[in-house]
């Protein structure tokens, strides 16, 4: 039984959570079917095929991930709103408009890398700003 608190005292300090800017994943991307397009995420969101946003198992809400395709080299930066994947092996699920930026609609699953862009609150009060490619590239800075 000690054992048992002594491990969760030990996990519950550790803050998975607390992301630096720049962090880096490897993985495979997968993103979400049709049949999602309008259901809630994991934060009471509805899904929108045509937004840039995605799911990750533990970064924050609103974070910021630079998504790039390893095998063309095209990146798209999208804002984490939802928890998954829950497939083996995946790192991050995306929406479609972001699996069409980064060119692994055909293919279905990519090996992509991750980089944490920016932490950013502000996101939560007008997630609606960053629908479209143009409107979101413009208003990130990279976080040194």
């Amino acid at each position: 039984m000690s054992l048992i608190v002594s491990l969760m005292l030990f996990f519950g300090n550790i803050k998975s959570a607390e992301v630096l800017p720049g962090l880096i994943q490897k993985g495979k991307a997968s993103f979400y079917s049709k049949k999602f397009n309008g259901r809630k995420t994991y934060y009471g969101e509805r899904v929108d095929a045509k937004a840039l946003e995605g799911a990750h198992r533990s970064l924050p809400l609103n974070t910021l991930v630079e998504v790039t395709n390893l095998d063309n080299q095209r990146s798209v930066i999208v804002r984490i709103n939802d928890r998954g994947p829950f497939s083996k092996g995946r790192v991050i699920d995306l929406t479609h408009a972001a699996a069409n930026a980064l060119g692994m609609v055909s293919k279905g699953i990519a090996n992509v890398s991750l980089r944490v862009v920016n932490k950013s609150r502000a996101v939560a009060l007008n997630p609606s700003v960053f629908n479209t490619p143009i409107a979101y590239q413009s208003r990130l800075e990279p976080a040194l």
